[in-house]
């Protein structure tokens, strides 16, 4: 018996009409008005295996209007995803179900990122897409050939990270990136006319894209536009005229769709004009069948890859059934410690972000999935080093990317450079426009991916550019998002320490925070040992048994180790220790943590910006120095000294603590 057209779209419906219905919560709107061109997609032009949800040469599916999660949940169930059982789909939006509000990306479940805020699935599609085009250089395009698809709303679309990443996209004739737009004229306070007047097709023209307009209710025009999408040559917008709710008799076209469930009386109604004589979370057998048959396709898909693979260059079987080049550990700590060691010898004076491209530059020489790029501000993050190779739309086969003024398209597109896999992105700007990023690197650490975030100009030590360009809450902020490591060296040999952290940390992302001034090298000994790996450590001691503890990160280390000398001469012994990340040191043992604050020591904290983040170290005695207000404009070493952040002033403040 063949099953029509219609009733595979039906079974999306209205398991996302009965999921929302039963949790009392969601958007079955979007699930229902897109039915018909997910269908189309998966049945006849998607290239996945359910069998295998990371086979590397899968197209990727994204759905960035995360809000329509149903639709996506259906679509992973009905296939034959293991990752989504029929119970998963009746506890949707419930404690510990797969099936969340909003997507969450888990490996090997076929939910590829997490979207939910919007524009962020655009953003990710842009970097999958990219990193298709890097490995499809590096292994050929008979071997690396997929595609991103997106579904994207209207809300996707207004928010100003879709113009970063749409315009770059366009930039980099990335073709192999294909959007369907929902355009169905409502949003949440009701139709899109409310707030938004814009021209899409000259917007995506603009940018050079292609665009196609279609009825995303008919099977035929819906085909004949992936098919003409996936020979262009460059990105294509589908603008998929759409009814929200479709299918309901009173709602359908409504916002009153859009996120909230249908109710059941109304329900009744859609099961009667759709004619879908089942039960809540009922597909009949011929439909389920239908569904399995078309998730089965993708195995054969997969194993007449694989025969070519096998064909064509068996060497590197290996690398992409792991995921390409996985970061080898033990070359990678034999490169820090000669580095390390080097440098012990050369004692240099240098800006830390000096150091970090100095670190990039030999880290390269062995990590060659290393893809770097900066928000242009390639020579002040210091980002593009000598093995840096600049990827355009005519060279894919590099590893720097120039993201223009888009440090929040850039934070989004790193992230799905490494959730494509096997890549690891590196992307620099100012501390201050980390703030620009702050969501993408909020999803870095939600989905536990290995990205790594350089933000130079790390305080008030960049000087004349003023209160605008010196950050001052922004290490606090950061350090307040759960699961991400930041990082702030304090030479030569930390910034080589934390960059080896960082590239070992496999579900954590990494800020790597650095100096525009030049400071002098702290390190005391020739260690092999990765102290920064620790989060904090001693650097200098001038008695075992002093009570006080000078802890400082980054640019003040060297100010504290000036306080230190300054105490000794008045006879006050002290201990400097060094805190490049916090988060690390919070995971040591209570032994080690006593060791480094010792027990009853009065704890003096140093760094250049907010203190809020110091509070918990000071205890009752101690006092933290740092900035709680504004900077200046002015040569930082006279706003060091306006706001008391010199060894004399310092000094004065400690005496008189140690007083009380």
């Amino acid at each position: 018996m063949n099953v029509k057209f219609n009733q595979l779209s039906n079974a999306i419906r209205f398991l996302s009409i009965d999921a929302v219905q039963k949790a009392n919560s969601g958007h079955p709107g979007m699930p229902m008005g897109m039915a018909d061109v997910a269908t189309v997609l998966f049945k006849y032009h998607l290239r996945f295996n359910p069998k295998n949800p990371q086979w590397i040469n899968r197209d990727r599916f994204i759905l960035s209007a995360g809000h329509g999660s149903m639709l996506l949940y259906s679509l992973l169930y009905l296939t034959g995803y293991k990752s989504v059982s029929i119970e998963d789909i009746k506890n949707f939006r419930q404690l510990h179900s797969i099936c969340a509000g909003h997507p969450e990306y888990k490996i090997n479940t076929g939910i590829e990122t997490t979207t939910g805020p919007l524009g962020q699935g655009l953003g990710n599609a842009v970097g999958m897409a990219i990193a298709e085009e890097i490995l499809k250089k590096k292994f050929g395009p008979s071997i690396i050939n997929n595609k991103t698809y997106v579904f994207a709303s209207d809300g996707d679309l207004m928010e100003g990270i879709s113009h970063e990443t749409m315009s770059l996209a366009g930039h980099l004739k990335l073709k192999n990136l294909i959007v369907f737009f929902d355009n169905n004229k409502i949003s949440i306070d009701g139709s899109t006319a409310l707030s938004v007047s814009d021209n899409y097709k000259k917007r995506f023209e603009g940018y050079g894209w292609n665009y196609l307009e279609i009825d995303g209710h008919n099977e035929k025009q819906i085909t004949r536009s992936i098919t003409k999408a996936s020979k262009s040559k460059k990105p294509t917008l589908i603008s998929c005229k759409t009814i929200i709710g479709y299918g309901s008799p009173n709602k359908s076209g409504k916002a009153s769709s859009h996120g909230s469930p249908l109710g059941e009386d109304e329900i009744a109604l859609v099961r009667k004009k759709l004619k879908w004589k089942y039960e809540p979370f009922e597909v009949p057998k011929d439909i389920l069948n239908a569904w399995a048959k078309i998730g089965e396709a993708g195995e054969t898909l997969e194993k007449k890859w694989e025969e070519n693979l096998n064909k064509k260059n068996p060497k590197i079987k290996s690398e992409l059934k792991n995921g390409y080049l996985k970061t080898d550990i033990n070359i990678l700590g034999k490169l820090i410690k000669e580095q390390k060691s080097k440098y012990f010898d050369e004692k240099p004076t240098l800006a830390t972000r000096q150091c970090s491209s100095k670190s990039i530059e030999s880290i390269t020489t062995v990590l060659p999935q290393l893809i770097g790029g900066s928000a242009d501000l390639s020579g002040s993050n210091n980002t593009k080093t000598q093995n840096s190779n600049v990827i355009n739309s005519k060279n894919f086969n590099g590893n720097y990317i120039h993201y223009g003024v888009r440090e929040h398209g850039m934070a989004a597109i790193m992230n799905g450079l490494a959730l494509y896999g096997g890549l690891i992105p590196y992307g620099g700007t100012f501390l201050i426009f980390s703030d620009y990023c702050k969501p993408s690197i909020r999803l870095s650490a939600l989905m536990g991916l290995k990205v790594i975030y350089v933000f130079s100009h790390d305080s008030i030590g960049l000087g004349e550019d003023g209160p605008t360009h010196q950050p001052i809450e922004q290490l606090s902020g950061l350090r307040a998002i759960p699961n991400l490591n930041v990082f702030r060296p304090a030479d030569m040999n930390e910034t080589l320490e934390c960059w080896e952290v960082a590239l070992k940390s496999n579900n954590t992302p990494s800020a790597i925070v650095l100096s525009r001034q030049k400071l002098s090298y702290i390190n005391q000994e020739n260690s092999e040992e990765n102290k920064s790996e620790k989060g904090a450590y001693t650097v200098k001691i001038t008695s075992h048994g002093s009570d006080v503890v000078l802890v400082a990160s980054g640019s003040e280390v060297e100010l504290a180790l000036k306080v230190q000398a300054e105490l000794k001469e008045n006879n006050i012994d002290s201990k400097v220790v060094s805190m490049p990340c916090m988060e690390l040191f919070e995971k040591q043992s209570e032994n080690y943590k006593k060791d480094i604050f010792n027990e009853n020591a009065i704890v003096f904290t140093f760094e250049a910006g907010s203190v809020s983040s110091w509070q918990k170290y000071k205890g009752n005695k101690g006092y933290c120095f740092g900035i709680d207000k504004f900077g200046e404009s002015a040569p930082y070493k006279k706003i060091f000294e306006y706001f008391n952040l010199t060894e004399d002033k310092i000094l004065n403040i400690i005496q008189k603590h140690l007083r009380k």
